[in-house]
């Protein structure tokens, strides 16, 4: 990867960090001048489990290429925990600027057969994971007035997928949460995105291929790799991105796409009010051609990564 100073004294930190795209992440953001905390509870791809040596790894790989880096184990769906990441920040690396919710755990299943522990996983992990570490970030970026966080979403959430409902709510979720924290911290010069990462990981490599569908879409995605989705996190945390804020943006190979975010299609009125007849004669039926169809991610993005 090619060096550069776009994140020259900043201090990042980087959940789920440990391999795939939050291991990429971490490693560009370092070789663009960052000292980067290095967060992964080292965990199964359902959450089961605990090892230090994937956080580690990363670390002793930015260290060999003269950067500076320290290690977390720590589960992000911990409240405190998310605060000991911050505090170890300042304290081992002199500061934060810089955050990265990538931390994920996928526990897939058909919907009528989702259990609780399935959804709670999930939801603990993905949503209030992100929330938590941001969170405790808000406080520092708020006393500095300035600060970049960076969230990971999925067209999951987006648009849709099979046998997903947990991962979906957890993931659509983020974006509010996103938008929410880039609203309220606009007046601190505090900056809040998400990306829609297309990458093969462990976490993707649990998806079944029973079917020569499934077999289909696994071999599409791991032609897109993880190391293609940081250029766009270094590019958001930079301050050259200081007007960048609020937004979704999808990463698909070489492909970055602006997604969409729900805003009003069409409109109705009765000035007598409507009663349910009505609206199923009358409101339903006018809308009916700007209905969005029950598609998938594949639905949307059909072709080829590019």
């Amino acid at each position: 990867m090619a060096a550069g100073e776009l994140l020259e004294g900043k201090v990042a930190l980087v959940t789920g960090a440990g391999r795939g795209v939050g291991r990429d992440i971490a490693l560009q953001m370092a070789a663009q001048g960052a000292a980067v905390l290095v967060n992964d509870l080292g965990g199964s791809a359902t959450g089961e489990g605990a090892s230090g040596s994937p956080a580690m790894e990363v670390v002793r790989e930015i260290e060999a290429a003269g950067g500076r880096a320290a290690a977390n184990t720590d589960s992000v769906a911990g409240f405190a925990a998310a605060q000991g990441m911050v505090d170890q920040a300042y304290e081992e690396l002199g500061g934060l600027d810089i955050v990265v919710n990538n931390a994920g755990i996928l526990r897939d299943a058909i919907f009528h057969k989702m259990t609780e522990d399935d959804w709670d996983s999930v939801i603990s992990v993905h949503l209030k994971g992100s929330f938590n570490v941001a969170r405790a970030a808000a406080t520092v970026f708020r006393g500095q007035e300035s600060g970049a966080m960076v969230h990971m979403t999925s067209t999951t959430g987006l648009v849709g997928n099979f046998g997903q409902a947990n991962y979906a709510a957890a993931k659509l979720g983020i974006v509010g949460l996103s938008k929410s924290v880039a609203l309220d911290m606009r007046r601190f010069n505090v900056r809040s995105n998400c990306i829609s990462p297309f990458a093969w990981s462990r976490l993707i490599g649990t998806i079944p291929t029973d079917t020569a569908e499934q077999q289909a879409r696994v071999a599409k995605i791991k032609q897109m790799v993880p190391a293609k989705i940081a250029p766009v996190a270094v590019a958001l945390a930079s301050d050259r991105a200081k007007d960048v804020t609020g937004q979704v943006i999808a990463v698909r190979n070489n492909e970055i796409f602006l997604m969409s975010q729900s805003r009003p299609l069409r409109s109705v009125q009765r000035g007598e009010g409507w009663t349910a007849e009505a609206v199923l004669e009358h409101a339903f039926p006018a809308m009916q051609a700007h209905f969005y169809p029950l598609e998938r991610t594949a639905d949307v993005f059909s072709w080829d990564p590019v």
